[in-house]
Formats: structure tokens, C-alpha cells, sequence
């Protein structure tokens, strides 16, 4: 046998041996294959719950459509979670996994979040500028809900729908009757949700004690006041039920008056129960828009930590174009919310807006003042008022 043969030979039964070797020692786990399979990059969004089947979906339908990122397949998985749960649970670095996104309900739960990080890590966590930047994906306002009976009464005896109305037909010793309204409506019933489980509850009464002091910008030293702390409780003495935590449209559909004649809540939870309270209660809910208006913003947040990886950050970017792109807005305006996307129309007469003007809503926000953000003293003050005066009577 000629040498170059044997040569030939030799390295044919070493490639064999080598690869033997490699597919043992594959099987028993000990490494990875020459070609690896591309990584997929979950992008977890923790997210708040008003917006939340709004971007299930949309989460739904960016998946399907398989898109991949530097060749890694991006799959994105929705957590629902009040924004205040979400907020102690960050404080608390409880989040485990760290999501890559949040999606609260107002952009100052942002703001107190990475308050806090930035004293324990000297950094922001979250950012208001550049790519990364928080960015509202849909907005929602805060406005009366309230039995159209109801409302025509207190119109007659108020003369408009405020507050200051709700607290005195809260406190009226005679009930419904000494309000011009019918016997059997029995006493005035306030819906709030929870304001310790709620951001919706702490915003209903922020925006009472703005319409109290008639200014948009509350201190401690106002949640303090005796005086105001009297009024807040006869006003709160009015809710009938604070064990529910979460946002209480539904509840109004489902159960009608027994669960409240009205109270302040979430525009686009009026609008997408509105149908549905017609078709099952004889009297329509009406909206009626505040002269001290609370938005809701759903910023999609991106977290800035180490936790994440370059590219579940640009894998989580990836899903707010897509969330943010016409389509997908259109989408949100049919749940009621308005799009963040200024291209995208709401009065098209597929408009939950138009299908509702009736019943007062508005495709053009009403000229009013806008409540500022209270700050977490502001929040803790409240909450502890709340705890020591509702929760515990």
C-alpha cells in the first residue's frame, strides 16, 4: 500500500474516532453541538391591567407572525399586574424573573420606580429620553360614570356632575328622596376601587382633593388638613364595597345599581361596557367629563438593568413599533382606548366614541385642566389616611 494511502487511511479513521467521541460525549451532556440553534428572546411585559387584553392581543399577533431579531426568534409573554402591585414589587426587587418591560397605568409610577433604584444603584433604570425612552402606548381619562336617572337628578339638584355634588348627595340623611330622586333608589352608592389595590382608587382621590382646593397640584399638607379629612371620609363612607380590587365597570354591568350609582373611572372600561349595560339594565350609563381630568398614559418601559440583555432591550423595542404601528392602534381605539399613534382616527363609524356620543363621550378632549401627578409622599399620605379611616371603620 502506497504511503499517501496509508495516510488517507489514517485520517479517515480519525475523523471517525473523533466524531464517536463527540457523539458520546454529547449524549451524556458534557457539550454543546458545532451549530447551535438560535436563542429565542423572551421578552416578559409586565403589564397594567386596563390595557391589558389590548396587548395580549397584540402579543398574540406579533408572535404568530415569527419575527426574529439578529436571527433569534423574539416571543413575547404578557403578565398582568396593577400598577401599584407592580411598583411595591419592584421596590421590593421582587420582580423574578426582571421583566424587560413595564406597562403601568400612569408614567409617575415610572418616576417613584426608578427614584428608588437610582438611590440604590446611582443610575436610572428606567429613561425619559432616547431610544429607550418610555413611551405611552394608548391613553385613558378619568370621567363620570353614572346612571343616566341618577345623573338628571343630581344635574337638577347641583347643576352639574362634580365632586363636591357626590359629597353632598353622599351625606344626604334622607337618601335618594331628599335628592328629588325615588324612594326605592334608597342612599346614594359611590363606586371606588380599592385605592390600597388600585391605581384607579388612589386617582379618585387625588382628583377629589383637586376639585376640594380647586388646584391640580396636592401637597401633604393638604391630605393632612382636618377639614379635608372630614369631607374625604363622608365622601368615602358612600362607597359600598372596597373588597373588590379591581376596576369596577364590569361589576356595574354585571350587578347594576346594587354595586353603585356611579363614581369616577376609567373612559375606555365606560366604553367597551357600554353595550352591555344597555342591553342588561333599562337605564344607560351617561359620561360626563371632569373640569380636573387624570390621564392614564400605559408608558412601555424598558428596563435598563443588567438583568436583561442587549438584545431582549431591542426585542422588547421591536414589540413597541409593532404596538405602536397603525394596525395595531386601530385596535385600541376599538377597546375604547385613545391611540397614542396621532395617524389613527377615532371618529370613524366603527368609533366606540361615535357609537357613544349619546351618552356623552367625546372624540375631542373636552378644554379642562389637567391633574398633576402626586408625589410619593402625596400617595403614602393618602394611603395611610385611607388605611386608618376606611379600611378600619
Amino acid at each position: 500500500m502506497k504511503r499517501t494511502q496509508v495516510v488517507f487511511l489514517l485520517v479517515v479513521l480519525l475523523a471517525l474516532v473523533v466524531v464517536a467521541v463527540s457523539l458520546a460525549v454529547r449524549q451524556a451532556g458534557g457539550v454543546k453541538p458545532l451549530i447551535e440553534t438560535p436563542q429565542t428572546l423572551t421578552v416578559r411585559v409586565v403589564c397594567a391591567l386596563p390595557v391589558e387584553p389590548f396587548v395580549r392581543d397584540a402579543a398574540k399577533a406579533f408572535n404568530a407572525e415569527k419575527r426574529k431579531l439578529e436571527g433569534h426568534p423574539i416571543q413575547v409573554e404578557i403578565i398582568p399586574m396593577d400598577g401599584l402591585t407592580a411598583m411595591r414589587r419592584w421596590e421590593r426587587e421582587e420582580m423574578n424573573p426582571v421583566p424587560a418591560v413595564w406597562i403601568p397605568d400612569s408614567r409617575y409610577l415610572v418616576e417613584l420606580v426608578n427614584a428608588t433604584y437610582k438611590e440604590k444603584r446611582g443610575r436610572d433604570v428606567f429613561l425619559t429620553d432616547g431610544e429607550y425612552r418610555a413611551r405611552p402606548i394608548a391613553i385613558s381619562l378619568f370621567s363620570w360614570g353614572i346612571y343616566s336617572s341618577r345623573a338628571e337628578v343630581l344635574k337638577r339638584k347641583f347643576g352639574e356632575i362634580n365632586w363636591q355634588a357626590i359629597h353632598d348627595a353622599s351625606i344626604a340623611k334622607g337618601g335618594w328622596p331628599e335628592l328629588g330622586g325615588k324612594a326605592d333608589w334608597g342612599y346614594f352608592k359611590l363606586v371606588v376601587p380599592n385605592p390600597s389595590r388600585n391605581v384607579a382608587g388612589l386617582a379618585a382621590m387625588v382628583a377629589a382633593a383637586g376639585e376640594y382646593y380647586n388646584k391640580t397640584n396636592i401637597e401633604v399638607a393638604d391630605v393632612t388638613d382636618p377639614t379635608f379629612q372630614k369631607w374625604l371620609k363622608e365622601l368615602m363612607s358612600a362607597v359600598t364595597d372596597f373588597s373588590v380590587g379591581g376596576y369596577s365597570v364590569e361589576n356595574l354591568a354585571l350587578f347594576g345599581y346594587s354595586t353603585g350609582d356611579g363614581g369616577q373611572l376609567l373612559e375606555s372600561d365606560l366604553l367597551v361596557n357600554m353595550a352591555g349595560i344597555q342591553t342588561r339594565w333599562a337605564d344607560p350609563l351617561v359620561i360626563v367629563y371632569p373640569k380636573y381630568l387624570t390621564f392614564f398614559d400605559f408608558p412601555f418601559t424598558v428596563w435598563m438593568g443588567e438583568e436583561t440583555t442587549a438584545l431582549e432591550k431591542n426585542a422588547a423595542l421591536e414589540f413597541q413599533k409593532f404596538l405602536l404601528s397603525p394596525e395595531i392602534q386601530r385596535q385600541a381605539a376599538q377597546r375604547g382606548l385613545r391611540p397614542a399613534n396621532l395617524e389613527v382616527d377615532i371618529t370613524g363609524s366603527d368609533s366606540l366614541f361615535m357609537r357613544w356620543q349619546a351618552q356623552g363621550a367625546t372624540t375631542v378632549i373636552p378644554r379642562t385642566t389637567r391633574m398633576k401627578s402626586p408625589d410619593r409622599d402625596v400617595l403614602q399620605a393618602l394611603l395611610r389616611w385611607f388605611e386608618l379611616n376606611v379600611v378600619a371603620r
